[in-house]
């Protein structure tokens, strides 16, 4: 399974938010978005990667960017998730997994996403890619830096 690249069209979808209102992609054209895949929400990484987010949000959003944090986790997981952390971002339920696999991110064997990052522009192209294994922390310092 190859992960979409830089240049690329971002793969559609629709998935539920936290209080399931479905949010599909094709609808935020006219808008940069940032997805996060992420494997597990409440575990450790995930929770501080989800954290430095919320703790950055403001740039990004200035920046006119729509966030989203994906995991296999139900929309009632991502709900408390998002309330026990106090996220300004949207948390999506991606529990079969579809999303992930649409953008190459999905581990098989482990029935989960990696930690990869898209941010897409106002077009729907993909224009910046940052794909970590599952035990390895991203670095967001770069993501505004794309936000146009």
């Amino acid at each position: 399974m190859m992960a979409v690249e830089v240049g690329q069209e971002a793969p559609d979808f629709t998935l539920v938010d936290e209080a399931n209102t479905p949010v599909h992609l094709a609808d935020l054209k006219g808008s940069p978005v940032v997805l996060v895949f992420y494997p597990f929400s409440f575990s450790g990484i995930c929770t501080a990667e989800n954290c430095e987010i919320r703790d950055n949000y403001s740039g990004w959003e200035a920046k006119g960017a729509k966030v989203f944090g994906i995991s296999r986790d139900s929309r009632f997981v991502q709900a408390k998730f998002k309330e026990q952390e106090h996220f300004t971002h949207t948390l999506l339920a991606d529990v079969k997994g579809d999303a992930a696999k649409a953008y190459g991110v999905f581990n098989e064997a482990v029935g989960v996403a990696e930690r990869a990052t898209f941010v897409i522009d106002k077009d729907g192209k993909v224009v910046f890619v940052l794909h970590n294994g599952i035990p390895d922390r991203r670095d967001f310092s770069t993501v505004e830096d794309y936000l146009k």
